[in-house]
């Protein structure tokens, strides 16, 4: 009997747990809260720490310590390359907000997003966006970018800062 109520308890914890995971993730001591619409993929690369699909769009966390991953500008300026336009043609928007004693770069552009691997070959997909948030952090910078087809990246921004701001 305590062998039977022994494996009830580990099955439904385990579930909990399960739960836990597919509507946040944790980087560097923070828990974000995800939107249930938002789906749990796995990370297709070891520098993703989590990663998200809703509809078409994209949604991928990196963080990889602290001194690691580059400076704010230099990430915000490569955000913007991987579109084909200029920065000057994407209606890109950079803010530096501070929320709860946390300094956040947001990074918002529209135009034809160049998608591919980093160093492989790349496709040109006009009509994207992007939506992207840098936060720093004492452990390093953690790093949320969200793409896919402009109206679905516009129609879920406000997820996307939603869940921002849950782990601040």
């Amino acid at each position: 009997m305590k062998y039977l109520l022994m494996i009830h308890l580990l099955f439904w914890s385990g579930l909990a747990h399960g739960e836990e995971k597919k509507n946040q993730f944790k980087v560097a001591g923070k828990t974000f809260e995800v939107p249930v619409t938002w789906k749990v993929e796995k990370p297709s690369s070891r520098m993703r720490k989590a990663q998200y699909k809703t509809g078409k769009t994209e949604i991928v966390v990196f963080y990889f310590g602290a001194g690691q991953g580059g400076g704010v500008e230099a990430n915000v300026s490569r955000w913007l390359s991987q579109f084909k336009e200029p920065k000057d043609k994407l209606s890109a928007k950079v803010e530096k907000v501070e929320i709860k004693k946390s300094k956040v770069t947001t990074v918002s552009a529209r135009g034809t997003y160049m998608s591919g691997p980093p160093f492989g070959q790349k496709v040109p997909v006009p009509g994207h966006a992007l939506r992207g948030a840098i936060i720093e952090c004492n452990g390093g910078p953690i790093f949320i970018k969200m793409t896919g087809p402009k109206d679905e990246v516009l129609s879920t921004s406000k997820d996307f800062d939603k869940t921002v701001r849950s782990g601040l």
